[in-house]
C-alpha cells in the first residue's frame, strides 16, 4: 500500500516555493490516492494536469497499482490550514463553532493559531426600544470550530 506521507513529501517538493501549496493528501485501502491543493491566487485545470503526470512519474505503477486524483480545494470546501485563511482574509464566512454555534462573519485576521472574525449582532442598549447593530470582532482557536467556509455570494 502507498503511503500517504510519500505522496505528500512528493507534492510539497514538486510544488517547490511557488504560490500553490499542500491541502492534503489521502490513501484508501483501495489505492485511492486524492491529492487537494490550493493556490494563494487561483489552480487551473492545466496545472491540477501537470501535478498529476509529476506524480505518476514519481511513483510506478508496476510497483504500486494506485488510482491517483489531482484537485484543487473546492470554493466551498472547508478551510484547512492558517495560508487558505490568510488567503480569504476580507471575505465572508461561514463558521460552525464545536459548541454548534452558526453564524456567517467577515474573516478579517489569522495566525497560525486562531483566526479573527467580524460579527454583525443586533443588540438592544439599556434604556433603548429598538435594537441596533453592532460589530464585534471574535476570535477563534483553530480546534474550537467544526468548520469555516467561505460564503459565495452573486
Amino acid at each position: 500500500m502507498i503511503n500517504a506521507k510519500e505522496i505528500e513529501n512528493k507534492v510539497i517538493e514538486l510544488l517547490g516555493d511557488g504560490s500553490a501549496f499542500l491541502v492534503g493528501v489521502t490513501v484508501s485501502p483501495d489505492n485511492t490516492i486524492v491529492v487537494t491543493i490550493d493556490d494563494d491566487d487561483r489552480v487551473d485545470i492545466e496545472f491540477c494536469e501537470k501535478l498529476h503526470r509529476d506524480i505518476e512519474s514519481a511513483f510506478d505503477r508496476e510497483v504500486e497499482d494506485y488510482s491517483l486524483e489531482v484537485g484543487s480545494a473546492g470554493l466551498t470546501s472547508p478551510l484547512v490550514l492558517p495560508r487558505q485563511y490568510q488567503k480569504s482574509i476580507g471575505g465572508e464566512v461561514e463558521v460552525l463553532t464545536k459548541a454548534g454555534q452558526k453564524f456567517y462573519a467577515t474573516l478579517v485576521a489569522a495566525d497560525d493559531e486562531a483566526f479573527t472574525v467580524e460579527v454583525t449582532k443586533k443588540v438592544k442598549p439599556e434604556g433603548s426600544k429598538r435594537k441596533i447593530e453592532v460589530v464585534e470582532e471574535e476570535t477563534y482557536k483553530y480546534a474550537d470550530v467544526k468548520y469555516v467556509k467561505n460564503v459565495i455570494t452573486f
